[in-house]
C-alpha cells in the first residue's frame, strides 16, 4: 500500500464521520522570526538535540492554504517569547492574524515580566481564546511570583494555556519538569492547562496531574509518531491511564515545525487504535474534533 500523503487527510477524517479537524498546537509567527526559528532547528542545537528538518518551509499564505486543504477547520497561531519585551508584539501579531483569517483561533502569549498581567488582560479583552508559553525556550519557572496573578486571571476566564514544560526534547534544569506546573495548579486548581507533547518524556507525572486536576488536558503533538517514539516512546503501561481520560486529550501537531508530513500524526494515532483495544474510533473522534472544539472551536 502506498503511504498516505497530506492529500489523503480529508478522506481520513471523513471516514470517521467528522466535519474536519481541530488542531490546538500550530504555529504562526512574524516571517523574520519564523525563519530564525527554522534556522535554530537546522542547527540541531542544545535545545533540539537531534536533526530536525522542517517539512513545511513555506510562506505564510501557502501554510494557511495547506491547513485548509487538509480540512483543519480551527487552528492556532501559537507564539512564545524567549526574552522580556517580546510577548506584547507576538500577541499583537497573532490576534491580528485571527482578524484576517477567521479559522485561526485568536491566540496570545506572555512572559514573566513587569506588565504581564495587563498584557494578558488586554489580550483577553481583544478576544484571545488560547495562550501558549514555552518554559524550555523562555528559560523561566512557571511558578515565578510575577505570573501568579496571570494564572489566576486565566483560570477565572477558563481560557486554555498550551504549556510546554515537559523536559523534551532536551531538559533545561530549573525550568522544565512536572513539578513546575504542579506548583501552579496547587494555587490555581481550575486552570485550563494543555500540556504539550503529552508531557514528554515525563508522561506518567503529567498524566497524574491530569487525573488530579479536572481542567488539565494533554495534546498529542508529535506523540506516537516514529520520530518521537525513537527518542521518547510512550510507555505501554501508561496506555490504560491515557485511555481512561478520552475527554482530556486533544489533537496537536506542531505544524509547520515538524520533520515529517502532517498526515503522519494522524496515522500514528490511528495505529494506536489498531493495536490497542483500549482506543477506538470514538477516541479518535474525541481527540481530533470534539475535545478541541470544546476548548477552542466556537
Amino acid at each position: 500500500m502506498e503511504p498516505l500523503t497530506d492529500s489523503d487527510v480529508p478522506a481520513w477524517w471523513q471516514r470517521l464521520g467528522l466535519p474536519g479537524l481541530v488542531d490546538i498546537h500550530t504555529h504562526f509567527l512574524p516571517e523574520r522570526m519564523m525563519r530564525r526559528v527554522w534556522a535554530h532547528f537546522d542547527e540541531a542545537g542544545p535545545l533540539i538535540g537531534r536533526p530536525w528538518p522542517i517539512e513545511y518551509r513555506w510562506d505564510q499564505d501557502r501554510r494557511l492554504a495547506h491547513l485548509r486543504q487538509m480540512g483543519v477547520r480551527r487552528f492556532t497561531a501559537l507564539t512564545y517569547a524567549h526574552r522580556p519585551g517580546m510577548a506584547g508584539d507576538l500577541t499583537d501579531f497573532a490576534l491580528d492574524l485571527s482578524t484576517t483569517e477567521p479559522d485561526c483561533v485568536p491566540s496570545a502569549t506572555f512572559f514573566p515580566e513587569d506588565g504581564a498581567l495587563s498584557q494578558v488582560r488586554s489580550a483577553l479583552d481583544r478576544g484571545a481564546r488560547v495562550f501558549k508559553i514555552h518554559a524550555q525556550v523562555g528559560a523561566f519557572d512557571l511558578r515565578e511570583p510575577v505570573l501568579d496573578d496571570v494564572w489566576g486571571l486565566l483560570s477565572d476566564a477558563a481560557v486554555p494555556v498550551v504549556v510546554h514544560v515537559g523536559s523534551g526534547p532536551v531538559p533545561r534544569a530549573g525550568f522544565t519538569g512536572p513539578d513546575k506546573l504542579e506548583g501552579v495548579l496547587r494555587r490555581h486548581p481550575q486552570l485550563t492547562a494543555v500540556v504539550a507533547h503529552l508531557g514528554a518524556p515525563e508522561y506518567a507525572e503529567f498524566l497524574t496531574l491530569a487525573e488530579r486536576y479536572p481542567r488539565v488536558h494533554l495534546d498529542t503533538t508529535m506523540a506516537f509518531t516514529d520520530f518521537f517514539e525513537e527518542g521518547a516512546p510512550f510507555p505501554a503501561e501508561l496506555l490504560p491511564r491515557l485511555a481512561a481520560m478520552p475527554d482530556r486529550v486533544v489533537l496537536g501537531s506542531d505544524f509547520p515545525n515538524i520533520p515529517y508530513p502532517y498526515v503522519r500524526q494522524l496515522e500514528a494515532l490511528e495505529r494506536l487504535c489498531e493495536r490497542e483495544p483500549l482506543f477506538d474510533d470514538d477516541w479518535l473522534r474525541a481527540v481530533c474534533w470534539f475535545n478541541g472544539q470544546r476548548l477552542i472551536g466556537h
